[in-house]
């Protein structure tokens, strides 16, 4: 089975054509245009901007999937036609023939993140999904983006390395492709952090998701970009905030835990960020007037460092509770925010001392971000299990779409 698989819920347009064969997973492409650059200088993702710059690059992108998938595949007689699709896409006489030597017919199915998102930046990617499935005549199979993130963690015990870094459109993915695909024990708890979303997921089986817990307010992610815009550092600021982190002392600013204590298995982030926004700003006797201190890099390497630890404590003290309670048997991490390596150390220290039974996976490094290898992994177990399989019609984009 060889699914194509398209996201574009934020600022990332990826394609990914992977095949599935019993339990090995052969990625013949993984292509990403991330947006970053576009977007730092307004200090996050402007939704119109994405879309415009989804629709600049999705042709190059799709070009450049068949023409890595092709490497890995015999050539087909003829190139892959699909122009009537394409001019779909971009309501222009596109054609993707050129240099493009992978069959159209090897396709079983194609697959597109459905939301949650930006619903301009999502209905980018839903139609061109659309298009292609009409032209190819394939199925089409809508991808919950939180599903994506939790189905990262299933292609594992790879054989061969795989790098971690961002490929433009103009540079080939260079991917080691053979892979296994987990099988774990259920029941498996996701902690899903990312720059939209902070939530406990608990699954008994495939594709059963109940969510016990999530975020009331911010999401972990978000709160780590605007305490990062508060020092003054560039987007995004996740990563820089975690870099910064490693130099200071996360014992220096006793900021709050929100929610530690709690019964439940809600978040709450609101109240950290504005406990980092006083301690950073000095007020004057007007009350809407906040003037930044001068603060050099000790300073914020020891706020990151506060900060940092105080996300973790709350995420930590909340996942090791449900996993107690509902006797898990995997817990795992999915979401952007997962790649931080202190909150995965930590985790993985903690889970080891408190419930050993219990088994910790994270995803590989670069399926922690958006790509469109996590849809198609998803996409796969939906087939499996004959769920979501539709026609091209019958797709629509969901900003608010919920995991059920």
């Amino acid at each position: 089975m060889i699914i194509l698989a398209i996201e574009t819920s934020c600022d990332e347009t990826a394609v990914a054509i992977v095949e599935f064969k019993k339990n090995k997973t052969k990625v013949l492409a993984n292509i990403i245009s991330s947006q970053v650059k576009a977007h730092s200088k307004y200090g996050g993702v402007v939704p119109a901007l994405a879309a415009r710059m989804h629709l600049k690059n999705m042709v190059p992108v799709l070009r450049r999937a068949f023409k890595q998938a092709g490497k890995h595949t015999p050539s087909a007689s003829q190139p892959t036609p699909l122009k009537r699709g394409i001019r779909c896409i971009a309501s222009q006489s596109v054609s993707l023939k050129r240099g493009i030597h992978f069959d159209k017919n090897k396709i079983d199915y194609v697959a597109v993140t459905k939301g949650p998102g930006l619903i301009p930046a999502l209905v980018i990617g839903v139609s061109a999904a659309k298009a292609l499935a009409y032209s190819l005549n394939k199925p089409l199979v809508g991808v919950n983006h939180l599903e994506g993130h939790i189905y990262a963690n299933w292609l594992t015990e790879f054989e061969k390395s795989i790098k971690s870094k961002v490929y433009k459109v103009s540079k080939d993915c260079k991917v080691e492709n053979d892979f296994k695909l987990w099988k774990p024990e259920f029941p498996i708890l996701c902690l899903t952090v990312s720059g939209g979303h902070t939530q406990l997921v608990l699954m008994k089986k495939d594709l059963n998701y109940k969510i016990i817990g999530e975020t009331v307010d911010d999401a972990a992610g978000e709160a780590f970009d605007k305490v990062a815009k508060l020092l003054k550092f560039s987007y995004p600021g996740g990563p820089l905030i975690e870099k910064m982190a490693k130099k200071g002392d996360r014992n220096k600013f006793k900021f709050t835990r929100p929610m530690i204590n709690s019964k439940d298995y809600n978040f709450s982030f609101s109240g950290l960020k504005t406990a980092v926004l006083y301690e950073v700003c000095g007020f004057c006797d007007r009350k809407d007037e906040a003037v930044p201190r001068l603060y050099g890099n000790q300073y914020k390497a020891d706020i990151s460092a506060s900060f940092q630890q105080a996300v973790i404590d709350v995420l930590i003290s909340k996942t090791v509770r449900a996993a107690k309670k509902h006797k898990v048997k995997n817990v795992i991490l999915g979401g952007g925010v997962s790649a931080n390596k202190e909150l995965q150390k930590q985790l993985k220290e903690v889970i080891n001392k408190e419930i050993p039974n219990t088994k910790y996976q994270i995803p590989i490094s670069n399926l922690s971000t958006d790509n469109a290898l996590m849809i198609a992994i998803a996409a796969y177990y939906n087939i499996i299990n004959n769920k979501n399989i539709k026609s091209w019609k019958n797709v629509k984009a969901d900003a608010n779409l919920k995991l059920r």
